[in-house]
């Protein structure tokens, strides 16, 4: 079981990754590895975590001009993509139409086999993180829901498939779910057990929001104003603390407030203020569950000048208050 990354007009090799031969079988500890960038590709790194069934793979690549690289893999495997950031459009002759990824976007593949091009573009720094998983084992998690039955039955015909003709964009559940991945520090058995529960998760999140979707649900909003809309939900992501009104953040991104706020609610599935609370929600279980700050401490830091609201409306989100939970 192989992966090959390279060069597509030079053949230079970047990356070439064979999977543990446990990788099918059962495994006690997390097998890891990481890559550096190829000198043709740009700066930056690659990791991989190996265990019982799953590879999870994440990284950045600050590319030095735009790509063309080919990609071969000898195996099947069902796919959960996340485009963290940049752009890559690829191309392959199992699969029966192109796939665009751009950031804050994911969507299912499962392929058998693969051999194909894909085009990075150098416009950011280019972040993924992506989960492969034996088909055998992602089915006993997928509903039997029917916008799930084309991607059933392709995997049953073991013919290459893309779940959703669109992508769906990353909520902050996920983003979080991704983020205690990547940082675990756990080690043996108990990272196994971590990392594992973390993809259930994570995959929950993805098939609970594609279900919530109708089918042949597309999206109206014009294509220069989605970046738009992706610019302000990464100005609420990385000021999550600051206050802004509606306005203001229009005019940061270079909108009026009626495209921003019916965009949002459309692209991401909720409005600007509730995509906004749901982060800092998270954003604060996170700390007071795995980072040991007090509820004063946590309520400063997702911008809550007075601790008593922010119990309230924690109490109201969760069921139960920000001292509850310590406890």
């Amino acid at each position: 079981m192989k992966t090959r990354i390279y060069d597509h007009e030079l053949r230079e090799l970047a990356i070439e990754s064979s999977y543990p031969s446990n990788f099918k079988g059962e495994q006690e500890i997390v097998t890891e590895r990481t890559y550096s960038a190829s000198p043709f590709m740009g700066k930056g790194s690659y990791k991989e975590l190996f265990f019982e069934g799953f590879h999870i793979g994440f990284g950045e690549i600050d590319l030095s001009r735009t790509s063309l690289v080919h990609f071969d893999s000898d195996f099947e495997t069902v796919e959960m993509h996340f485009g963290l950031d940049g752009a890559a459009l690829t191309q392959s002759n199992c699969l029966e139409r192109e796939i665009f990824f751009g950031r804050n976007q994911h969507n299912l593949i499962y392929v058998n086999g693969f051999e194909g091009k894909s085009e990075w573009y150098d416009n950011v720094p280019m972040k993924v993180f992506e989960v492969n998983i034996v088909p055998s084992l992602f089915q006993k998690y997928l509903p039997g829901h029917e916008v799930f039955d084309t991607f059933r039955a392709a995997i049953a015909r073991k013919k290459s498939c893309v779940l959703s003709p669109h992508n769906f964009p990353i909520t902050p559940q996920m983003m979080l779910t991704i983020k205690k991945i990547i940082s675990c520090n756990r080690s043996g058995h108990f990272k196994k057990m971590f990392l594992e529960a973390q993809v259930i998760e994570l995959l929950m999140l993805q098939l609970e929001q594609i279900a919530s979707y109708q089918n042949g649900t597309t999206y109206n909003i014009k294509k220069h104003e989605i970046e738009k809309l992706y610019d302000a939900k990464e100005i609420i992501t990385n000021h999550m603390s600051e206050p802004f009104s509606l306005l203001e953040l229009a005019q940061q991104v270079g909108t009026n407030e009626f495209t921003l706020k019916k965009g949002f609610k459309e692209l991401f599935g909720t409005t600007v203020f509730g995509y906004w609370n749901e982060l800092k929600m998270e954003c604060a279980k996170q700390m007071l569950t795995e980072e040991g700050l007090t509820v004063t401490e946590v309520s400063e830091k997702i911008g809550y000048k007075n601790p008593q609201h922010f119990s309230t409306a924690f109490k109201r989100k969760y069921g139960l208050s920000p001292r509850e939970l310590k406890m």
